[in-house]
């Protein structure tokens, strides 16, 4: 691209310079030559008045009186009546420039030059020009390569940053050139880039969350097949296999939603359900861990409560704050339920030792953890909240309270429900 930009420009001044040199050649040659004319016939002229003036005057004319009246390179005859002709100077050789002059008393005067003085005069005058020409054509020589790198670097920039683009690396790099084209290429480039880095995180953030939200379905589910395996009893075959199908569709919600949110985070699917029901399956689901663990998990607070929300959002952020507490906390676990103004709320505390006090509300942010673990789960879980129009907060730090926040439905009446530890009647999961 270079040679030829630096071809083109050189075509485009060549034939100016061709164009204009040639005519102002010929404009040129035909001056010198005119001059050269006027200024013999003016020496011409001249003579012949000399002649004139000393003959009024009763003087004699001599060559040395007139030697003075001419240029020394021309040759001329002045003819006086009475006298032999005068001349003065050499006579030229080859062709010559000739003027004729007469006075009123017979006098007359003939100069000439050698057309070789006009030659030479219009040969100063070409190499004047062509000297100029020379150096308008190195001018545009040396304009040409400065405009060619300045085309060709950004250009050669610009195909570097799509080669980036094709080889995984998205960072825009903001560099603009000062031409407006050149800048729109650019511009679309950063586009581009700013756009497949988003796409490649988040398909990034969804094989992460989809990793760390898929091990706890897949691990309950593992639990009761290992249930099943273990048993002989018809009756507990079909409960678990009941409850492990139940698992699959949870699970199966669980991905949905989190290619939902991978595309549009806003583009919630919420609708009214029952927050009772979620919460007995996650107390169902938790059951045998917490046994396994000689630990507590109790439910308590106010019953009949609906929310808006997706029920399978929901399920997985208690279901990560349960995890949470059983992998990090200690002791009894509860799950608390109320009401503040129009909205519906769930509490999980536990008795440990809680959120360090360095993290505090960064706890929500990705790869943030205290305890050497992934730092998704929180994170994808205030997504899933957020996603349905709710939050999900951390209230205290020690001990723990961690709260979700779902919008109701309607005006519900709620019961405060103290009748026990826990509330349905049942006794605390231990």
């Amino acid at each position: 691209m270079r040679r030829r930009l630096i071809n083109s420009t050189l075509a485009v001044v060549l034939v100016v310079i061709a164009v204009f040199g040639v005519s102002l050649v010929i404009v040129e040659s035909r001056t010198i030559e005119s001059s050269a004319r006027e200024s013999v016939q003016s020496d011409a002229v001249q003579l012949v008045g000399v002649v004139e003036n000393r003959i009024a005057a009763g003087e004699k004319v001599s060559s040395a009186a007139l030697a003075r009246q001419i240029d020394p390179d021309r040759y001329a005859v002045v003819r006086v009546p009475g006298q032999a002709p005068i001349t003065l100077g050499h006579p030229p050789k080859g062709e010559v420039i000739q003027a004729r002059d007469s006075g009123a008393h017979g006098e007359s005067a003939v100069v000439e030059e050698s057309r070789s003085v006009v030659s030479r005069e219009v040969g100063r005058t070409l190499l004047v020009i062509l000297a100029v020409a020379l150096l308008a054509v190195a001018a545009a020589v040396v304009l040409a390569v400065q405009q060619a790198r300045r085309l060709a670097a950004p250009l050669i920039d610009l195909a570097e940053t799509a080669e980036r683009l094709g080889s995984g690396d998205p960072r825009p790099r903001h560099r603009r050139y000062g031409v407006p084209e050149l800048d729109r290429v650019a511009d679309v480039l950063d586009s581009s880039a700013e756009r497949i880095a988003k796409m490649l995180t988040a398909e990034r953030r969804l094989a992460a969350d989809a990793s760390h939200q898929l091990r706890t379905p897949l691990t309950a589910l593992s639990m009761r097949l290992e249930e099943i395996v273990a048993t002989d009893d018809h009756r507990t075959v079909k409960e678990e296999a009941t409850i492990a199908l139940g698992q699959v569709e949870r699970l199966t919600d669980v991905v949905q939603r989190l290619l939902t949110n991978s595309r549009d985070p806003r583009s919630g699917s919420a609708v009214a359900f029952d927050l009772d029901e979620v919460i007995k399956q996650q107390m169902e689901e938790w059951r045998p861990a917490y046994r396994g663990e000689g630990r507590l998990l109790s439910r308590s607070g106010t019953r009949g409560l609906r929310a808006v929300g997706t029920p399978g959002a929901v399920a997985q952020v208690l279901a990560t704050l349960i995890e949470n507490a059983l992998m990090h906390g200690s002791g009894a676990v509860s799950i608390h339920t109320r009401v503040t103004g129009n909205q519906a709320v769930a509490e999980v505390t536990d008795e440990g030792q809680g959120v360090p006090p360095d993290l505090g509300s960064r706890v929500f942010e990705r790869t943030v953890s205290g305890r050497n673990s992934t730092g998704l789960g929180l994170a994808v879980a205030r997504d899933l909240a957020e996603a349905d129009g709710g939050r999900l907060e951390l209230l205290q730090q020690r001990p723990p309270v961690f709260a979700l926040f779902l919008a109701r439905e309607g005006a519900e009446r709620a019961q405060d429900g103290r009748r026990g530890p826990d509330d349905d009647g049942t006794p605390p999961v231990r």
